[in-house]
């Protein structure tokens, strides 16, 4: 199971930095939560997840996976990544940590991920 759960953190972090919403949702299980920030609404409907992810599907984007800080526990996860967008001659860096948990069959049940307003850097380019 940890091999598959690691599969699915690395296509998550692949489509968040350059894939597109249908790329992210696959990954997720029908009846997926996502609370992102910690702290904001919880997204409990896929078209709530959609319209989530299409705002950053439609940003100039890469995003890293930081390997070293993967852990894995039984059907839990938690990593961290570097997401790097570009927007109106700004750039923008966040590196989250991501609390996943995953059904049997690898997809995400839930994803908290925990940043706020100073995780956030932004510089012109």
């Amino acid at each position: 199971m940890a091999q598959q759960i690691r599969a699915t953190i690395e296509r998550y972090v692949t489509a968040v930095g350059s894939g597109d919403t249908d790329d992210i949702l696959a990954l997720y299980a029908p009846e997926a939560t996502v609370e992102d920030p910690v702290g904001t609404p919880i997204r409990t409907t896929r078209e709530q997840l959609r319209e989530f992810y299409d705002v950053l599907t439609g940003l100039e984007r890469h995003a890293e996976l930081h390997e070293d800080a993967v852990r894995i526990a039984d059907r839990h996860a938690a990593f961290r990544f570097t997401l790097v967008t570009t927007v109106a001659g700004q750039r923008f860096t966040v590196s989250p940590i991501d609390v996943m948990e995953f059904d049997a069959d690898g997809r995400i049940l839930t994803m908290r991920a925990f940043w706020g307003s100073e995780d956030l850097r932004a510089e012109p380019i």
